[in-house]
């Protein structure tokens, strides 16, 4: 794709000035909040963010809010990439100012991963009983990449309640871009961790709302909601939004836990729905345009009583919009 002659002009002005090239150099590398880049760069908080402001207004750097706070990412604009690739590897770096950077930008990941790693100390043991009363990870995962295909390859993918970013980084491999969403800023804060233990680079996570995606609809290939409707006081609402989401021929993968009756789920993790039937969820595809394409569900190996289910379904968009949406407000009463 090929960016118009006015908007690559101010692309390069934008970063031709030594603080910008390096700022843009940064959030190439790391989404960054101005106190990170004030950290970094050791110039006043004012001057990083007239830098920024200059650089969001020329279209090389995406500014996403998170509360209070805002992160600074390069555009996903096609033109910034590849002129802060061909930069990158050209510009020879005579004064240490940008190895400098580099080192300080590290520090700032460390400390990242500390506080990731602090939060999951605090909250393992209840995640591992959760986790011990199903299959385990692995098995769901190989699943839903079963479901997908070994060679299929998505240009957009979003991943709806991103959590810890997990998704993401099982499938950035397959995945030009990818983008997580979360409404809690201290699970995003460790997303970043640990994507960027990773080394996943094509995926970014910001704050935002099930109810109300991110970016044009239509725009995604691949919409994934791992272990999220459970939690949502209005699940067929939810997957409407997903599935508006996806460009045609796109799909829609859910994971999530089959009817059971473990209370404390409810009481002490703040499940709103103890499951879902395979009837429901394929319920709700339908209902939201979309055809049931493949369904799994893997029951605990050992057939304990008292053990989850899990259920793997994957929708997909028709080519082209052929069937009308059926009427979901009757979808849960499947269950």
């Amino acid at each position: 794709m090929h960016a118009s002659f006015d908007v690559a002009v101010e692309m390069l002005k934008a970063l031709a000035e030594p603080t910008r090239f390096r700022l843009v150099l940064l959030v190439s590398a790391q989404d960054l909040t101005v106190s990170d880049l004030t950290a970094i760069l050791g110039q006043s908080q004012p001057r990083i963010s007239r830098h920024l402001k200059l650089l969001v207004e020329a279209g090389a750097v995406e500014r996403h809010q998170e509360g209070s706070w805002a992160y600074f990412r390069l555009s996903d604009e096609p033109l910034a990439a590849r002129l802060v690739q061909a930069l990158r590897e050209s510009v020879r770096d005579e004064d240490g100012a940008l190895a400098r950077d580099a080192e300080r930008l590290a520090e700032v990941r460390r400390e990242r991963a500390e506080r990731a790693a602090s939060y999951f100390a605090r909250n393992a043991a209840q995640w591992d009983r959760i986790r011990s009363l199903h299959v385990p990870d692995v098995d769901v995962e190989d699943a839903l990449l079963t479901a997908l295909g070994p060679t299929m390859r998505f240009a957009a993918h979003l991943d709806v309640g991103t959590g810890t970013g997990r998704m993401l980084e099982l499938l950035a491999p397959l995945c030009s871009r990818a983008i997580g969403i979360d409404a809690s800023r201290e699970m995003l804060a460790i997303a970043r961790a640990k994507l960027d233990a990773a080394g996943v680079t094509q995926a970014t996570v910001r704050q935002g709302d099930v109810y109300r995606l991110p970016g044009p609809r239509g725009g995604f290939d691949l919409v994934t909601l791992h272990q999220v409707l459970h939690y949502l006081d209005d699940p067929a609402a939810a997957i409407r939004e997903c599935a508006g989401a996806l460009r045609p021929g796109g799909r829609l993968a859910v994971v999530d836990f089959a009817p059971h009756t473990l209370e404390f789920l409810r009481a002490e993790h703040a499940h709103l729905r103890l499951g879902f039937s395979e009837a429901t969820l394929s319920q709700l595809m339908r209902a939201s345009g979309l055809e049931v394409e493949s369904l799994q569900s893997l029951p605990p190996h050992d057939g304990e009583a008292g053990r989850l289910t899990v259920t793997v379904i994957v929708g997909r968009r028709p080519s082209a919009d052929q069937h009308e949406p059926a009427d979901i407000a009757s979808a849960l009463a499947v269950a």
